[in-house]
């Protein structure tokens, strides 16, 4: 029987298995003696061990389209970005940060800016400009409102999308509004999960349809990027491409190097000179950061 694991507590691993509902099963021993840790998110092959309590073991983990380490998920299809469009004001440093960790994983990115009934034209009309250049699907929501809602649940039909962004922007309003019309069996999953002692916060994955799963990743406040060299940081700012090859030298990092095709389009205006500042910054980050 095959699942996919929503969430994993002290051992336990919840498996949801389409049309069969959700086993508690532990992970055979084989997987520590391979060092391969079950994540939320993996689908994986279980044995049923009783049908009537629906507790099982995992068996087998299918292979991972790819992991995150924070949060630890595995087989994320998109990534689900959400910030206010005022009230607070967006971060655009961190916002870049998180696409930047996306772009590095090939996990695309949807941004969702919320509060749009209470936000100024001109504060809409500058996170259209920054962001639609560099070709990122923009949707702005307010939850409050119930607007535009149905556009989000069409995004995350048939996925498995992250669903990330800092605190205070009403990202909780919007997963209460996206699972409203899900009631599966949460009486017996809820008293099956939720065991009084494990309430930390932890990676969940909570179903919208029988196919589509959106997790929610606790609010990230600060994001270091140094999971890889300064040199790869140009091709996670994907409105640089264009000018791949036009710079007078070759391995150009687009930072103080003479005839720089992009440092000329921030000039121009053809690439936000926020993005530009926010890709300086983590340069230096990556340029200075220790070698272990």
């Amino acid at each position: 029987m095959q699942g996919k694991i929503i969430k994993g507590i002290a051992g336990f691993y919840y498996v949801h298995v389409v049309e069969s509902g959700i086993y508690e099963c532990k992970a055979r021993g084989v997987f520590r003696k391979d060092k391969k840790k079950p994540l939320v998110g993996d689908n994986v092959e279980i044995e049923v061990l009783d049908e009537q309590e629906k507790t099982g073991n995992i068996i087998n983990i299918l292979p991972r389209m790819n992991e995150l380490i924070r949060p630890a998920v595995a087989n994320i299809d998109q990534a689900l970005v959400v910030f206010a469009v005022t009230e607070p004001k967006p971060h655009f440093n961190l916002l870049d940060r998180f696409l930047v960790m996306m772009e590095s994983k090939e996990i695309p990115a949807i941004l969702c800016f919320n509060k749009k009934d209470i936000a100024k034209k001109q504060e809409v009309a500058e996170l259209e400009e920054v962001y639609r250049a560099c070709g990122y699907p923009l949707i702005l929501i307010s939850a409050k409102e119930e607007e535009n809602i149905e556009e989000i649940k069409k995004v995350l039909r048939g996925k498995t999308t992250t669903v990330a962004g800092p605190s205070g922007v009403g990202k909780s309003s919007l997963i209460n509004l996206l699972q409203s019309d899900i009631q599966m069996e949460t009486g017996s999953i809820s008293k099956k999960i939720s065991r009084g002692k494990h309430t930390t916060r932890h990676s969940e994955l909570i179903t919208i349809d029988d196919n589509s799963y959106i997790m929610d990743t606790p609010g990230f406040s600060s994001l270091y990027v140094n999971e890889f060299e300064k040199e790869e940081l140009k091709y996670y700012f994907r409105e640089f491409a264009s000018y791949e090859g036009q710079c007078r030298f070759n391995g150009c990092d687009h930072v103080h190097e003479p005839g720089c095709a992009v440092k000329d389009a921030v000039e121009e205006g053809k690439i936000h000179k926020i993005r530009y500042e926010d890709y300086l910054e983590m340069y230096q980050e990556l340029k200075n950061k220790k070698r272990y």
